[in-house]
């Protein structure tokens, strides 16, 4: 029998991700890759755009591309990757790593990861809605989840400090806004329909969980078509704080503030609203949020 060629694997790598411990991982991974007979091209570039560009001059010789870093990282990829059929993976090592969360990668070992991603390749990828936001300036998709409102404020103020660092630095920014925050008159188009609605936060989720594992949306699948609007109404500050530890258990769903349905578009808009998506920020203007159906193939985990 002829002998097998080995894996071609791009490895992008943001080794500023988590304080550094994206180029940790990346070394780690692709020395374990490396030692299960994989062939990786390395790539480490001074920007996003150079990153980007450079994975998208690797896709004719790669069979997969894996991110090593956060969900601003693995969004980049995405977008370079949608629609083209080669396999997004991901070693997780950023703050949030909700796409990893998504796809079944585990956390705390590159080894462990590694071992999903080779699993998914000999088995075959999965393949994945995206979201789509359309705004007067461009377009973007987002893999998990993209919200304005409470949690785009927070990542405003978060996004503007330079201390304290990591998971600390959000739940500090919480508290804070939460002394200014007043719900927002938000100018919503529901499939069509168009709605003022006040609001505290809206998301549209493509995937279940956004900030580092709040299943905002616990029932989101990101292969069925659809996606997941959440609206929580206004809410006095004590209410609001009694509610929102229980986004990360999911257990907020059935609360009466808080309306999910399925959608396939939503329009955005409303004075201060700003999007952010798969954590990162996205645009201040009024956009149009749509499903992109079966646009990425992905390395996951069987059964998630």
């Amino acid at each position: 029998m002829p002998s097998r060629s080995p894996l071609r694997l791009a490895l992008a790598v943001n080794p500023t991700a988590h304080a550094g411990l994206g180029e940790a991982r990346a070394r780690e991974a692709a020395a374990v890759l490396r030692g299960r007979g994989a062939e990786v091209t390395e790539l480490r570039r001074g920007s996003a755009s150079e990153l980007a560009a450079a994975a998208m001059q690797s896709l004719p010789d790669a069979d997969a591309v894996v991110v090593v870093g956060g969900d601003g990282a693995v969004n980049l990829m995405a977008n370079v990757l949608a629609g083209t059929g080669i396999p997004l993976g991901v070693i997780p090592a950023g703050t949030g790593n909700d796409v990893a969360r998504l796809l079944g990668v585990p956390l705390a070992s590159v080894d462990d990861a590694v071992t999903v991603l080779l699993s998914a390749l000999e088995e075959g990828p999965r393949v994945l809605d995206l979201g789509r936001i359309d705004w007067a300036g461009g377009h973007r998709h987002y893999v998990a989840v993209a919200s304005a409102g409470f949690d785009s404020r927070v990542n405003e103020r978060a996004n503007a400090w330079r201390w304290p660092r990591g998971q600390a630095r959000y739940t500090l920014a919480v508290l804070r806004e939460l002394v200014s925050f007043r719900p927002i008159p938000f100018e919503l188009v529901v499939d069509g329909a168009g709605m003022a609605q006040r609001a505290m936060l809206v998301s549209v989720a493509n995937g279940p969980s956004f900030g580092g594992g709040m299943r905002v949306a616990p029932g989101a699948r990101a292969d069925d078509g659809l996606l997941d609007l959440v609206v929580v109404r206004p809410l006095s500050i004590p209410a609001f704080l009694a509610v929102f530890p229980k986004v990360f258990r999911g257990a907020h769903v059935g609360h009466p503030a808080v309306e999910l349905s399925t959608v396939r578009s939503v329009g955005i808009g409303g004075p201060g609203v700003v999007v952010y998506a798969d954590g990162e920020r996205v645009t201040g203007d009024p956009v149009t949020i749509s499903v992109a159906p079966r646009a990425l193939a992905v390395l996951a985990a069987p059964g998630v």
